[in-house]
């Protein structure tokens, strides 16, 4: 019964994470800004570690099953 909430979050960090990364990736390929106000720079390193981040909480959560 504890597998079904850890696969659900598991699944849901790793569609935000790789959402998150293809769009930083498209935005910056683009040369658009990531954030508006913000440092280009700043903004895509900011938002590539949080879908790093959100990719690997979903693989933790989908490996502790």
């Amino acid at each position: 019964m504890e597998s079904g909430p850890a696969i659900f979050a598991g699944v849901v960090f790793a569609l935000f994470g790789g959402a998150l990364l293809v769009w930083t990736c498209t935005r910056v390929r683009r040369r658009e800004p990531v954030a508006h106000g913000v440092n280009q720079v700043a903004s895509a390193t900011l938002a590539g570690i949080f879908a790093i981040v959100a990719l690997g909480l979903g693989g933790y959560c989908l490996t502790r099953l």
